[in-house]
């Protein structure tokens, strides 16, 4: 039992913060905070702007205030805050202000130069920082990998390439590439807009040959990446000299890719990246502006705005079901009735979304019915099974809907989610074994991420999804997952995040799949986890992990403490029964010394991850509702 004064301020505090969450929810149902990136989706936009002759110049003076206003001390750019300089963000805020008229001898935009050049200039920036650069004629085509239309015809499964064995983002983000790639377009620009002064040495006398060492380095990825360069050679030189007899069949398949998936609400895949390609392409293909396939990307961009007193910028994509099924699950779990009104009109809003039609994942399950849910308002090709996990788990306790409709969902959704078990016996996000890992080491994917393989956090949801409707440890499919978990914990104890930040991340997850499948916590492997997350905790009783972890991981769960993470922490420690002791009691006491006068809390840091390393997020909601639920879960064990 609890001491009177400490029950008390938890009741208080539950209290203020699901009357504060509720108070959040959409008339229609559904939860959505900003979710918020680096400052190169804003960049992009503004350049893009300048690509379709859709110059807003009062929308760019906004725009630049917010990139004055990230810019670091040093001049630089960063891909989350507090972390080092990244080149590539560098020179894309740097285009987009002098796009927009910013002078290159404002103090901002010198600070940015000298950066840029201390760090080797363009020739050392990302291939999309390239492929943008060389839109405008800023970057020699050449320059960039060569990825040929005929990519679109390679069948499948013998080939060492085709384009459904990358991930869902890879795909959709490459696919209108390839338009744009075969055509070379460039947009000259005037004299006084280049950008020369960015150069270390004139771009003539410049290398623009892609490094052949792998990071992190070893001898296999060596060889990939020295075998796929040479490909790139020599399909360069097949690209501009050579008949070829499938070229015009590759456009024809990527544009109806592109039909197909542009003809849905949600914007292609979703995500801002692809549908502004998406543009590009069909502009390519001879598609007015006007037209609807080109004016919906259009309308769901501008959808992604987010305005901020007289700043503007733009996030990737929005969050709504995702959002909505963890708030329900919060207000849940810290005891709102089940039956509550706003729980309901959250559930209506879930059952809504479910998705019944087939998309790119049914190459790799072709006898799996459809029936799970996306991140996004809309996007019915990219179901993903994090959401649909999280969705299954809401419908599982929230009580008062339709019980036929809860019925059918739950099975459908169940079934999807099961039939895309990965053969390795853990989940993916979107698709079911897309792991051909070599692929990570071809000129296009210095990015690291073109793939979508079984993940600890998405196996440990899985679990948890397993464990909440009544699966027993013992089952085919709970043991496989079991052993996928076992085999990639790390060797002191924590599993990897891929989603969120990051080993703390990825401990709660798997923690809360375990536990929920009634898995021994006595094992010594669930111990282990335990101990690592009693040895992270701060001196402020809080819990707290860098995203620089992902490059280093002896940062794993070394960083200033958050609400959400701390409510990760413990919600792991809770699963597996460590509900007492004084860890845990410096935990609870963090999150309410840290509960802000509207009953909510806020993170100081980024706590979301798009990419490991090169692409992180921010989810503003999540400190609004993981500490809650912490609390909530507390409560009910010392009842």
């Amino acid at each position: 039992m609890l001491p009177s004064g400490l029950v008390l301020g938890l009741d208080s505090a539950i209290a203020r913060a699901q009357s504060r969450l509720l108070a959040l929810q959409a008339p229609d149902g559904y939860w959505v905070g900003e979710l918020e990136s680096d400052t190169t989706i804003t960049a992009e936009y503004l350049l893009l702007g300048h690509l379709l002759d859709r110059v807003n110049l009062e929308r760019e003076r906004r725009m630049v205030r917010y990139l004055r206003g990230r810019q670091q001390a040093d001049g630089s750019f960063d891909l989350f805050d507090g972390g080092p300089a990244n080149l590539s963000a560098t020179i894309k805020a740097y285009f987009a202000m002098k796009m927009a008229g910013v002078p290159i001898d404002d103090p901002a935009m010198v600070r940015a130069r000298e950066v840029i050049l201390a760090m080797g200039g363009p020739t050392r920036a990302n291939v999309f920082t390239k492929i943008q650069l060389a839109l405008f004629g800023e970057y020699d085509w050449n320059g960039v990998p060569t990825m040929p239309a005929e990519i679109m015809l390679i069948p499948r499964p013998f080939f060492l390439f085709n384009i459904f064995e990358i991930s869902y983002w890879s795909r959709t983000v490459l696919v209108p590439l390839l338009v744009i790639m075969d055509r070379k377009p460039v947009k000259w620009l005037p004299a006084d807009k280049s950008l020369d002064e960015l150069w270390p040495v004139p771009r003539q006398h410049a290398s623009l040959r892609f490094g052949r060492w792998p990071e992190p380095f070893s001898w296999r990825g060596l060889f990939w990446k020295s075998f796929f360069i040479t490909v790139d050679d020599g399909l360069k030189i097949w690209e501009r000299f050579s008949v070829r007899p499938g070229r015009r069949q590759g456009i024809l398949a990527a544009q109806r890719f592109l039909e197909e998936r542009l003809s849905v609400p949600g914007g292609l895949g979703g995500i801002y990246p692809a549908m502004a390609n998406s543009i590009l392409a069909m502009r390519l293909l001879g598609y007015p502006d006007d037209h609807p396939l080109v004016r919906g990307q259009i309308k769901e961009i501008e959808a992604l705005a987010v305005e901020n007193g007289d700043e503007l910028h733009y996030g990737p994509c929005p969050s709504p079901v995702w959002d909505t099924a963890l708030a329900a699950n919060a207000l849940v779990e810290s005891g709102l009735p089940p039956d509550h009104e706003a729980l309901k009109r959250a559930g209506q809003f879930l059952i809504d979304k479910q998705i019944f039609v087939p998309g790119d994942w049914q190459v790799k399950r072709p006898h799996v019915q459809p029936g799970g849910w996306a991140f996004q308002f809309h996007n019915d090709f990219y179901p993903d099974l994090d959401d649909t996990a999280v969705v299954l788990m809401a419908l599982e306790k929230i009580r008062g809907l339709d019980p036929d409709r809860v019925r059918f969902a739950k099975e459908r959704g169940l079934g999807w989610f099961l039939g895309m078990q990965c053969e390795a016996g853990g989940w993916a996000s979107f698709d079911a074994d897309n792991q051909r890992m070599y692929l990570n080491h071809i000129p296009f994917a210095d990015h690291g991420a073109l793939l979508d393989p079984p993940t600890e956090d998405l196996t440990g949801r899985g679990l948890e999804l397993l464990g909440t409707i009544g699966y027993e440890a013992d089952n085919d499919v709970a043991q496989r997952a079991l052993h996928f978990v076992q085999r990639t914990q790390r060797h002191d104890g924590p599993w990897f995040g891929r989603w969120g930040v990051n080993y703390i991340y990825g401990t709660w997850s798997v923690l809360r799949g375990l536990g929920a499948l009634g898995v021994d916590p006595r094992h010594e492997y669930v111990q282990r986890a335990v101990r690592w997350l009693h040895e992270r905790q701060n001196a402020d009783g809080g819990w707290g992990e860098t995203c620089e972890s992902y490059d280093n991981p002896e940062l794993a769960g070394r960083g200033v403490s958050t609400p959400s993470q701390t409510a990760w922490a413990l919600l792991g420690l809770f699963a597996v029964g460590a509900t007492t002791g004084r860890p845990v009691e410096r935990g609870v006491a963090y999150l309410l010394a840290t509960q802000q006068a509207d009953g909510l809390w806020d993170d100081p840091y980024w706590n979301g991850t798009g990419f490991p390393r090169v692409f992180m997020l921010k989810y503003h909601y999540y400190a609004k509702y993981f500490p809650l639920w912490a609390l909530g879960v507390y409560r009910r064990t010392k009842a």
